[in-house]
C-alpha cells in the first residue's frame, strides 16, 4: 500500500472514529494527502520506522502555531500560541505531519482523560462494548494511536500520563530519561516530572521518533546539555548478554489483578527461556512514592497556573470579575478551570503555605531523593547525574532493568470511574509514579490476556484486551530500555503492532462498519 492510500486511511478512520472523542482539533487533510501523493512511488515498507510524511498527533498541552493549544482548560479556550514547540519543529523538520491536536486531562491532571473541556475521551472496542477508560492524562494521544488515527502521537508524563494510557489502549508509551526531550513550549504542570513522551503501535516507530527528538536545547533550563549527552552516549556502548531483570517484589501488591499478574509472570517466564537472569529486588520507597507524587506535583501546579488570570492571555469571565473582598481574577479562575485542577491548586497551595511547608513539601521532597536512592542501589550501573555513588559489594544482586507492571487493572469501565472518589484514581499510577519520581527511562508494551490469565472470579476481560508490562531502567539507559521492551513485545504482540492503518490495537478492520475483529 503507498503513502498515498495510507494518508487517505488516517483521514478516514479520524471521521470514522469522530465519537472516541481522542481529538480537539484536526489538521487540514489537503496537509497529509499532498505529502501522500508526492512519496506513492516510495513503498511503505521500505520506511516502516521512518517519520518522513507519517501523521503524528500532538497533545494539546504541546505548543502548535498552526493549530490551537488549550490544554483542554477552558481558561486557555481559544488560545493560539504563536510560535511551536521545541519538539514539534524537530518534527516537522524531520518530515513529519501534524496530524491533529489531541485530547486530554486539563493540564495534564487526572488519569481517565476525563477532565476535559472538550469532553471526557471515551474507549469502544467494539459495538456492543461499554465505554472504557483511555487512561490519562495523554488519553486522547494513546487512543489516536489505537484507533489508527495516526501513525504515532505525542503526549506528556508527569506521574504516568504516557504510560497509563498506553497500558489501557493497548499501544507502546515511552518516558525517556528526564532532560533528553526539550520542554520549551510544553504547557507547564510540574516542572521538575514533565516530560515530553511517545506513542506508537510498536517499539520501533516509537524508537524512531525518539531519535529525532533527542538533542539538546537551549531554550529549555531543564534540556541536558552536549557534555552529559556525549557521556550517555558512551556509557549506553556496554553491553550485557544475558541480561540481569529485575522483579521488584514491592509491586506485587493485593489489588493487582489476577489478569495482570499472569501476564507479569508470563512476560518473566519468556525473558528467562530467552537466556536472560531473572533476580527479584526491593523497592521499600515505592509504598510512599504516589504520596509524595501527589504532594509534589499540586505544589509546583498551584505556582505554575498563577499565571491564567485572562488579563494577558486566555479566555476571561464576562461581567464584573472580582469583588472588593477577592482579586481581581477571581471570577476568571473559578470559571476557567475544572474541579480537579482547582482541587490540586489548592493542595498545593497549603502544602506550600508556611504552616505546612515543613510537613509536607520538605517531608515528600525527602522521600523522593530515598526513591531515587531506592533504584540507584539496584542497578548495576551508576546513575551519572550523582557523583560519587558508592560501589556496592553485592554487585551480583544488581539489575540492568526492572520489568513489572504498568498498571494494577486492564482499562476500567467509565461508568466505574465516575463513581471512583479522587483518591482510588489516583491509585492507578502506583507503578508509574516512581519512575517519575527518579526521572527514569521508562516503557510500556502491551501483552494480550490469553485464557489462562484469568480466574473465575475475574473473567470479565475480552481476550482481545491487553495489560501494560513496563521496563524501568538507569537514567541515561533509554537505548537499552527500548531494547528489552522489543523483547517483551514478542511475548503476545497486538493485531496492530505490524499492521498499517487498517487494523486498530484490539484488532478490529478499520475498514468493516461493523467493526469485526480480524
Amino acid at each position: 500500500m503507498s503513502l498515498l492510500k495510507h494518508a487517505k486511511q488516517y483521514l478516514a478512520n479520524q471521521s470514522k472514529y469522530a465519537h472516541l472523542n481522542a481529538f480537539v482539533s484536526l489538521a487540514e487533510p489537503s496537509k497529509l494527502l499532498s505529502r501522500g501523493e508526492t512519496s506513492t512511488s516510495d513503498h511503505v515498507k521500505t520506511r516502516f520506522h521512518d517519520v518522513t510524511d507519517k501523521p503524528i498527533a500532538i497533545k494539546d498541552n504541546i505548543c502548535t502555531k498552526d493549530l490551537k493549544t488549550t490544554a483542554s482548560t477552558g481558561i486557555l479556550k481559544g488560545f493560539t500560541s504563536p510560535y511551536d514547540a521545541t519538539v514539534v519543529k524537530l518534527l516537522q523538520d524531520a518530515g513529519a505531519v501534524v496530524a491533529g491536536k489531541t485530547n486530554m486531562d486539563e493540564f495534564g491532571m487526572g488519569s481517565h482523560s476525563t477532565h476535559s473541556h472538550a469532553g471526557p475521551v471515551k474507549m469502544y472496542r467494539h459495538t456492543a462494548d461499554e465505554e472504557k477508560s483511555a487512561g490519562g492524562s495523554s488519553g486522547g494521544s494513546a487512543l489516536a494511536v489505537a484507533s489508527a488515527q495516526c501513525w504515532a502521537a505525542l503526549g506528556t508524563d508527569t506521574g504516568g500520563s504516557v504510560r497509563l494510557p498506553a497500558a489501557y489502549t493497548g499501544v507502546v508509551g515511552f518516558k525517556p530519561s528526564y532532560g533528553l526531550l526539550s520542554r520549551w513550549g510544553v504547557v507547564a504542570y510540574a516542572n521538575s516530572l514533565d516530560t515530553v513522551g511517545i506513542l506508537g503501535k510498536n517499539v520501533g516507530d516509537v524508537g524512531a521518533v525518539f531519535d529525532k527528538l533527542n538533542a539538546y536545547d537551549p531554550q529549555d533550563p531543564t534540556s541536558l546539555p552536549p557534555s552529559t549527552r556525549a557521556r550517555l552516549e558512551k556509557d549506553s556502548t556496554r553491553s550485557s548478554t544475558p541480561l540481569r531483570i529485575g522483579i521488584p517484589l514491592d509491586y506485587n501488591i493485593t489489588t493487582l489483578q489476577p489478569a495482570v499478574r499472569q501476564a507479569w509472570l508470563r512476560t518473566l517466564r519468556f525473558l528467562w527461556e530467552q537466556g536472560h537472569s531473572l533476580h527479584p529486588v526491593r523497592l521499600p520507597a515505592t509504598q510512599h512514592a504516589l504520596s509524595a507524587y501527589y504532594i509534589l506535583a499540586p505544589a509546583e501546579a498551584s505556582s505554575n497556573l498563577a499565571k491564567y488570570d485572562g488579563v494577558r492571555y486566555g479566555s476571561r469571565a464576562e461581567g464584573i470579575d472580582g469583588t472588593p473582598e477577592s482579586v481581581l481574577f477571581a471570577k476568571t479562575r473559578g470559571q476557567g478551570f475544572g474541579p480537579e485542577v482547582q482541587r490540586r491548586i489548592l493542595l498545593g497551595a497549603f502544602t506550600l503555605s508556611a504552616q505546612a511547608i515543613d510537613n509536607y513539601f520538605i517531608q515528600a521532597q525527602k522521600v523522593r531523593r530515598v526513591v531515587q536512592q531506592d533504584f540507584n542501589n539496584v542497578f548495576s550501573t551508576q546513575n551519572p547525574l550523582v557523583e560519587g555513588t558508592s560501589e556496592s559489594a553485592e554487585e551480583v544482586d544488581k539489575v540492568d532493568v526492572i520489568v513489572c507492571p504498568t498498571a494494577p487493572t486492564p482499562a476500567p469501565s467509565l461508568a466505574n470511574v465516575k463513581d471512583q472518589d479522587p483518591i482510588s484514581a489516583y491509585m492507578n499510577d502506583v507503578f508509574t509514579v516512581p519512575a517519575s519520581l527518579a526521572g527514569l527511562p521508562a516503557i510500556s508494551i502491551p501483552v494480550q490476556i490469553t485464557p489462562e490469565d484469568q480466574t473465575a472470579e475475574h473473567a470479565d476481560y475480552a481476550f482481545d484486551e491487553s495489560v501494560g508490562i513496563q521496563v524501568i531502567g538507569q537514567y541515561g539507559d533509554d537505548k537499552l530500555v527500548l531494547e528489552v521492551a522489543d523483547a517483551v513485545a514478542k511475548v503476545a504482540p497486538t493485531c496492530q503492532a505490524q499492521a498499517g492503518p487498517t487494523v486498530t490495537s484490539w484488532g478490529a478492520s478499520t475498514l468493516e462498519e461493523n467493526n469485526s475483529t480480524v
